[in-house]
């Protein structure tokens, strides 16, 4: 069995965890919203046509913040289509994914949606089609008490109070050629600019989020942040960062070593913030908002069958298996690694389009990803750790040397627990792990959940929902303050221990 060592000391710390590392994304885009969280008619939804079958699902992954309502889908989109009575709301052709978007399910619904699960909003801001104006009008509807035109139109649209909205996007994607209203990096970076200023002027308690590169692999990556941020340094608060993988030569290996090209993506995004930093002789720090990652592959070719104008398709709605749950655990550790700088991240998307969770028409169920970003949400709370790994290594095709243990661990001073995430990515072999933890005395181990399988390719669908399911293990244990454990061959682990109560 081969072996490995966890080194972690109390006092080296990473930085806290931000709970909005744990977020999500509902875009206007295939059956994310009609279908997924909405559905009027249907015998799952309630009154107001919310799935409640997908409610309690989104609950139970414990989402802090969900970015809407785009994407792509926000460069063409006028917020103002999406309020008042549905009856008088426009029909309108949607060019980012050509659909007719209905605007039946829009900004207060959305709202109301989020208060049900618990999770703040993350709004994005059209700067493709339109710009700053529109922008100051959106917050002052969603943000302003009342005693102006769009704060009492909001409340004639029977909103009273404010919905409050924190966190705002300033545009998406917007380097890239698909964008409507792409703009080069100076333009984005001096529009941006503008916007933050005329938002944060109507209400300073906001944070803004300014649009990195759509990818590493973009031309522009690196110029673009730099000349972005050159411009827009005082206004903003966060740079974006945006980031897909897949399986496409089906080299499981290779796959899951593209945390480490996650990992290189947000160290040099850092590093492009602190080099504008430097320049300007700042003193803020900016910090990153991940706020598009997951797998997304296995649906592009269907994709390519589907008509345009037709109204919510079945679009990207990759079917995840578990090899995929295992890179989605490693990029979950990847973004808790960097918790002193990424405080916002979204899993893309929620439902149905590249989702945890899918729908039908009689259903909903858990995909193999849900698990490892259900387990990082409720149990990924407190301080990381600077989390040291010795352990054997494999040659990846594409990223050169991994290791084969991907971990982090994240004490909780409040409850008095320490969480281990790990990752085996080996393939063949169990991994054999101890850890010294005498500085943590009276803890002991509460559980170890384990997600495997022996089938790479397995996956959970409505007739067999728990195909892939977590199971509890025994092999972690602790004595005299010596740790060790058994990470199963090609499995995502959860160690939770606690200090007793004797």
């Amino acid at each position: 069995m081969k072996k490995a060592k966890i080194i972690i000391d109390k006092y080296f710390l990473t930085g806290g965890v931000d709970q909005r590392i744990f977020g999500s994304f509902i875009e206007h885009l295939g059956r994310a919203v009609y279908g997924g969280i909405y559905q009027e008619g249907n015998v799952n939804s309630d009154e107001q046509g919310f799935r409640k079958d997908t409610l309690e699902l989104v609950k139970e992954l414990n989402v802090p913040i969900v970015r809407y309502p785009g994407g792509n889908f926000v460069s063409g989109f006028c917020w103002e289509d999406s309020v008042g009575p549905k009856e008088q709301r426009p029909a309108r052709t949607e060019l980012a994914w050509q659909v007719i978007e209905t605007n039946q399910f829009g900004l207060n619904e959305f709202a109301d949606w989020s208060r049900l699960t618990g999770s703040d909003i993350m709004m994005a801001v059209n700067l493709g089609t339109r710009g700053p104006a529109d922008a100051k009008n959106l917050l002052e509807y969603c943000n302003f008490e009342g005693g102006t035109y769009y704060s009492d139109l909001r409340k004639a649209h029977g909103y009273v109070k404010p919905h409050d909205i924190k966190v705002w996007c300033l545009g998406n994607e917007m380097d890239g050629k698909w964008q409507m209203g792409h703009k080069t990096a100076e333009e984005y970076g001096r529009i941006a600019s503008e916007t933050a200023r005329l938002m944060k002027w109507l209400d300073p308690s906001i944070e803004t989020v300014a649009c990195g590169s759509s990818g590493m692999m973009m031309p522009t990556f690196g110029e673009w942040e730099y000349q972005v941020l050159n411009e827009c340094y005082d206004e903003v608060d966060y740079l974006s960062l945006h980031q897909y993988y897949g399986n496409r030569s089906n080299d499981t290996s290779d796959f899951l070593a593209c945390s480490k090209g996650m990992d290189d993506f947000i160290s040099g995004v850092i590093s492009l913030c602190d080099a504008v930093k430097a320049k300007k002789h700042g003193k803020k720090e900016i910090n990153l908002s991940f706020d598009e990652w997951n797998v997304w592959y296995h649906s592009n070719e269907q994709d390519k069958q589907i008509k345009p104008w037709n109204k919510a398709p079945h679009q990207l709605e990759d079917v995840y298996n578990f090899e995929d749950a295992l890179l989605v655990g490693s990029m979950l550790i990847t973004l808790l690694r960097h918790a002193d700088r990424v405080k916002i991240a979204c899993m893309a998307q929620l439902v149905n389009v590249i989702a945890p969770i899918m729908t039908s028409d009689t259903g909903a169920w858990r995909q193999t990803i849900f698990y490892p970003y259900m387990h990082a949400s409720v149990y990924g709370k407190g301080t990381v750790l600077l989390t040291q790994i010795k352990a054997p290594v494999y040659e990846s095709r594409t990223y050169g040397t991994v290791s084969i243990l991907d971990s982090v661990c994240i004490w909780d001073q409040e409850s008095e627990t320490l969480t281990i995430f790990a990752v085996n990515k080996d393939l063949e072999e169990d991994v054999e792990v101890v850890c010294d933890l005498r500085q943590f005395e009276g803890y002991q181990v509460k559980d170890h959940l384990v997600l495997t399988h022996d089938d790479m390719k397995a996956v959970n669908t409505e007739a067999a929902p728990d195909t892939v399911k977590p199971t509890s293990s025994r092999a972690s244990r602790l004595e005299n303050g010596n740790f060790s454990t058994v990470f199963g061959r090609h499995s995502w682990n959860v160690v939770r221990l606690e200090k007793s109560l004797q």
